[in-house]
């Protein structure tokens, strides 16, 4: 499917069971209802979703949660839908989450991933995030590390490309 036809918004609260159940299939330990519902409210938090009215019930096939902190970006979690994952919908949701932050005078972003998920690392690859560190043992329920990724906005280019990358195609 294409994803000319996502929209990107903020969450609602009818959206709530559509997270936990794309939480549920993309995390070893998801967020519970009670920690996604007090992002909600969350003065600091941010949470977008990607929807796609015209799939039947469920319309909302990804999720993007980030705090804004001064002028960081901490960026919290990113899920997408089973069944529509590698249709862009995850760079999608960072890049509008990424423009958001930035409207709101981010300057920097910083993550933690597994060092076991590399389809998140080379996601934000793309948008020129790069690794700056370790935490050893940061995940309890399996003690892998997080590698700690870090980004400077002013050279992110919305379309998750980064500039070293764009300038050798010219």
């Amino acid at each position: 499917m294409k994803m000319d036809n996502l929209r990107i918004g903020e969450c609602e609260e009818g959206d709530m069971s559509e997270l936990i159940e794309i939480a549920r299939d993309s995390f070893p330990s998801p967020w519970s209802e009670n920690l996604l519902r007090g992002e909600m409210t969350n003065p600091i938090a941010r949470m977008l979703v990607g929807r796609v009215d015209r799939l039947p019930g469920k319309p909302v096939v990804g999720y993007v949660v980030y705090w804004q902190v001064a002028d960081e970006m901490h960026l919290h979690n990113i899920a997408v839908r089973k069944d529509q994952r590698r249709n862009r919908v995850a760079s999608l949701l960072l890049r509008e989450a990424i423009r958001a932050s930035q409207s709101e005078g981010a300057r920097r972003v910083t993550l933690e991933v597994r060092r076991s998920n590399i389809a998140a690392q080379n996601l934000y690859g793309k948008f020129g995030f790069s690794v700056k560190g370790v935490r050893p043992r940061y995940y309890s329920d399996t003690g892998e590390d997080a590698l700690i990724f870090w980004a400077d906005l002013e050279r992110i280019r919305p379309e998750g490309e980064h500039p070293s990358k764009s300038a050798n195609k010219e």
